[in-house]
């Protein structure tokens, strides 16, 4: 069973469904253009309709598919949700012309859904219509001083309308409020590290039987999660680890120490000619994700030709990779990651990915159960296509060097100041640009490194780290000390949205 989160273009629909799974509840997030049918096939305990930034009154407004409301489980509209289910049962919303956003306070509250709480209560609105007149049968159960009906439910109770957004840490009683609903809902609350754990053991288990799995290596904590899960289930199996020549600095002879104790069996793949010889004179970012995927495909092939036969290959594909590369429904895509829309269309492999519905933290907790060293648990993030993504313009080994080199610098940096694991992840970008620069007392035109460092939970959003201007000061200094071809150091001060992680 779980709690499916109709989309209707929020900016907070992803936030929302990683409230329900720290609730201990399952969710999916489907398309608000979703079938009944597809919607019925996720086995649905209760439907969530997100925020959207579209209207109620505009013509070409999101709508789900109206046999939603005649499957009798409970539904929880937020925002732009609860003005559908308004306009759905009869009631009136009007356009009030002025945007309210921002902290308000429900100084009346009632009924099972604020459950446990008591007096005026903070919450986060971001709206610019109202509901003007309840549908027949509905009461109001929250209101603001300037809003009567900041949250209505329908009679019976199944149905709850709330206008601000309890999903977001500005409304602090949040948590509270949908776990009553997931409770009010009997939605079942056994989404669990270690219910996770025998769950996707017991799948592999079972799609594998007793067929060979290929497991694309990479050394971060989703690929070697899944070793050690594979490993665990006792499926027949065997580890590649490609050195495309992209890597961090010192991560082929760090992959290789740490995994090896562990009993995980793979072989070290120096793949870096051909990866180079592929991308030469490639820029477009899209085009440089499809080669690697590509390439990669390649290299496991030949693998599986030597010590084979293998009919699945396995990857450490996780869920924001599969909705950001438009592998759900829907969604757009925003950047073909090279193991989701940058595999060839002819794979030769069926794809066996366990972590594909799980977020970045739901599988360091999984890769906790399973005994995976911290060093390797909790290291930054890098993306699969590696330091190619980090460089904007052609993929040269001169290039890779001096972005692995301010890379390596600004790590140590942040290991240096014990600022590493203040940051979800860190990173360094060769820019395009050249500017112009003194070293001694002559003129100097260098490289621009920019520097980016994140917070974030599960990277379907990000906000940039504000990291000491002393760690930023240091990072520079030996940046531009450490590796002349360098005259500046910028520092990327952008959340996600509107920009992703990783610059390409």
């Amino acid at each position: 069973m779980s709690v499916v989160v109709l989309d209707f273009g929020s900016q907070y629909s992803r936030l929302i469904a990683r409230r329900i799974r720290e609730l201990n509840a399952y969710s999916v997030i489907l398309p608000s253009t979703a079938s009944i049918e597809r919607i019925r096939e996720a086995a649905p305990a209760a439907i969530i309709f997100s925020g959207s930034p579209k209207s109620v009154f505009e013509a070409n407004a999101p709508k789900p598919d109206d046999a939603v409301y005649d499957l009798g489980i409970p539904l929880l509209g937020i925002c732009y949700g609860m003005q559908l289910l308004v306009q759905q049962f009869g009631g009136e919303v009007r356009d009030v012309g002025a945007r309210s956003y921002g902290a308000d306070e429900l100084v009346q509250h009632q009924g099972v859904f604020f459950a446990g709480l008591s007096g005026p209560l903070p919450v986060w609105m971001s709206h610019a219509s109202t509901v003007h007149t309840l549908p027949d049968g509905w009461k109001s159960i929250a209101a603001t001083k300037q809003n009567a009906h900041a949250a209505i439910a329908s009679l019976d109770g199944h149905h709850l309308g709330v206008q601000f957004h309890p999903e977001v840490v500005h409304t602090p009683d949040g948590e509270c409020m949908l776990s009553n609903f997931l409770n009010m809902a009997g939605v079942p609350r056994d989404w669990t590290t270690e219910h996770n754990v025998e769950r996707l053991m017991q799948n592999v288990r079972e799609q594998v039987g007793n067929d060979g799995v290929l497991l694309g290596l990479s050394g971060g904590v989703d690929s070697s999660a899944l070793a050690l899960l594979l490993a665990r289930a006792e499926v027949k199996h065997s580890a590649v680890f490609v050195d495309h020549g992209l890597l961090r600095a010192g991560e082929r002879e760090e992959v290789e120490a740490a995994l090896q104790p562990l009993g995980v069996n793979f072989t070290t793949v120096d793949a870096s000619d051909r990866f180079f010889d592929s991308l030469a004179g490639v820029i477009d970012p899209e085009e440089k994700r499809k080669i690697i995927g590509r390439e990669f495909i390649n290299v496991f092939r030949e693998q599986a030709e030597q010590t084979g036969p293998f009919r699945f290959l396995a990857q450490g594909t996780l869920y924001p990779d599969v909705i950001e590369s438009a592998g759900g429904e829907g969604a757009a895509n925003i950047k073909s990651h090279h193991n989701v829309g940058g595999l060839p269309e002819e794979l030769g492999f069926e794809l066996l990915e366990p972590f594909r519905t799980l977020f970045k933290d739901e599988v360091r907790d999984v890769a906790r159960l399973l005994g995976l060293p911290d060093e390797i648990r909790l290291r930054h993030p890098f993306p699969g296509p590696g330091l190619a993504v980090r460089i904007l313009g052609e993929v040269t080994r001169e290039n890779v060097e001096l972005v692995r080199r301010a890379d390596d610098v600004f790590i140590s940096t942040l290991k240096e100041f014990g600022a590493y694991h203040a940051a979800w992840q860190a990173l360094a970008v060769l820019t395009p640009i050249r500017s112009v620069g003194v070293a001694g007392d002559e003129r100097r035109y260098g490289h621009v490194i920019a520097l980016r460092a994140v917070t974030s939970v599960d990277a379907m959003t990000a906000d940039w780290a504000r990291l000491p201007y002393e760690v930023l000061d240091r990072a520079a200094q030996r940046i531009t000390r450490e590796i002349p071809e360098v005259g500046r150091v910028v520092y990327d001060i952008t959340s996600k949205p509107p920009a992703t992680i990783e610059w390409e």
